[in-house]
């Protein structure tokens, strides 16, 4: 699969959104028990040591100064992903994997109004209730007759994930998404180290394996996000990438036992739905472009 059309961007990022859900099945294997610090931390170290030999060949082929570029934003996206990871290790803990996957699609909401406040992206009536929409998803899928730490962490992965997510613009285009993720990694090991220290747990061997297999699957789901984007435009495809609920409900019930209830079906069409429409919207007006400049060329030649 190249990636190079429609169909095939879509496998990859099906399969990549496998992965993603696979690596919550296994911070959620972990245990509502594991040492967060120490889990965080080992995660960190395993996807520096995973992705060092790539980062590597591509610093070697690369200027210094390119190489060198964006090491403030890195620091600052490295740091951001402790806190995100230490509530995703929360959340997933003590809810099911459905409801918090359910609950983390919400971060393309947040997104979106980050985008309006922060880079004066224009904020339209179509996004307002999107947004409306994902929460009121959020209040159905949860039903919080009392707010717990999990629900509450959930959330907050949500609104981080999207921060982190909008800083990406921001890197250097002429550094690779590995790159930039090795670095980001790199930068997260002093925080994410000192919590581990400070927190004085015993090694634990299944932590070692649970943070390995989850740190292979993130790298596996940066991999195909990277091929999926690469030759198709995002709005053509973005939208495969909800198969990651799905997968959530089914390892969910497979692995876990977790049966969703009606609600969370409901909550989830919610959040998705809009989402799926604003998708289908940007992809009509790319269309409508298109065929508006396929016109103006044909005259023109005429």
């Amino acid at each position: 699969m190249s990636g190079k059309t429609v169909s095939s961007a879509i496998f990859i990022l099906v399969l990549g959104s496998f992965f993603a859900t696979l690596c919550d099945v296994f911070i959620k294997m972990a245990g509502a028990d594991v040492a967060i610090f120490q889990f965080t931390f080992l995660r960190a170290v395993f996807m520096c040591l995973i992705l060092s030999p790539i980062a590597l060949v591509q610093f070697l082929r690369s200027s210094r100064v390119s190489a060198m570029q964006g090491l403030k934003l890195h620091f600052i996206r490295g740091n951001l992903w402790v806190l995100a990871a230490l509530l995703l290790v929360v959340s997933l803990a003590e809810l099911p994997l459905a409801t918090a996957n359910a609950v983390f699609y919400t971060a393309p909401i947040f997104i979106m109004l980050f985008g309006a406040v922060f880079y004066k992206e224009r904020l339209t009536i179509d996004i307002a209730f999107a947004a409306v929409l994902g929460f009121i998803g959020i209040l159905v899928i949860l039903r919080p007759t009392a707010l717990s730490f999990s629900m509450i962490s959930a959330i907050a992965f949500a609104i981080v994930l999207a921060a982190n997510s909008l800083l990406i613009k921001k890197l250097p285009q002429e550094q690779s998404m590995l790159y930039g993720l090795f670095i980001t990694q790199l930068f997260a090991l002093p925080l994410a180290g000192s919590l581990a220290l400070w927190e004085g747990q015993e090694f634990d061997l299944d932590v070692l394996m649970y943070s390995v297999l989850s740190s292979i699957c993130s790298i596996l789901y940066s991999v195909s996000c990277l091929i999926g984007y690469r030759f198709i435009e995002s709005s053509k495809v973005t939208s495969a990438e909800y198969s990651g609920l799905v997968f959530a409900f089914l390892l969910g019930w497979w692995i876990f036992g977790d049966t969703p209830d009606l609600w969370v079906f409901v909550g989830s069409f919610f959040v998705i739905a809009p989402l799926l429409y604003l998708s289908h919207r940007d992809i009509r007006r790319l269309r409508k472009s298109q065929s508006l400049t396929n016109t103006r060329s044909s005259l023109g030649a005429g």
